[in-house]
């Protein structure tokens, strides 16, 4: 019988840069997690602006490049200051270790580097271990958006943090 490896925690991951390569996997994750579907050609069309720095993977380190999967990942955009949170999700197998944790900090600390006065996004309103997730990171819901969400039709929490 093999011996069932145990998925890696925030240490056993290397948080790089998403490139093109990666789509396929990504889109497999966002369908997996439920996300809002944006699809191959939008995370393709965010990579060529100046936010690809914002748009990170979680890919266990021990393996060679391309042998295993994403654990998950992050796509966020930096305008006139204001860090706005897109997607962020983690395969099932890697859920409650750290990873989704480790992506935000990632993306929150570059964000900082880029001056930026606030991060904002939105989460399913029943997507209560995303919200946790979030206030961890010193998110607080400050609006709710009517039916923001649909397939399924949901609403959304926005949520804030400042980061002066």
């Amino acid at each position: 019988m093999a011996e069932q490896r145990q998925a890696p925690t925030p240490q056993d991951v290397a948080i790089i840069r998403m490139t093109e390569h990666d789509l396929l996997e990504v889109v497999e994750i966002e369908e997996q997690s439920g996300l809002s579907r944006w699809g191959w050609a939008a995370y393709y069309a965010e990579l060529q602006g100046g936010n690809r720095d914002l748009m990170l993977i979680a890919k266990p380190s021990q393996s060679v490049i391309g042998s295993a999967p994403i654990a998950g990942y992050i796509v966020a955009r930096e305008t006139a200051g204001e860090l706005h949170i897109n997607n962020v999700a983690v395969r099932a197998e890697y859920r409650r270790r750290g990873i989704g944790s480790a992506l935000l900090n990632r993306v929150l600390d570059e964000a900082r580097r880029r001056k930026a006065n606030a991060a904002f996004l939105e989460v399913r309103s029943t997507n209560l271990a995303a919200q946790t997730l979030y206030e961890k990171s010193g998110f607080k819901a400050i609006a709710r958006r009517a039916d923001y969400y649909s397939e399924p039709r949901e609403d959304a929490v926005v949520m804030t943090l400042v980061l002066g």
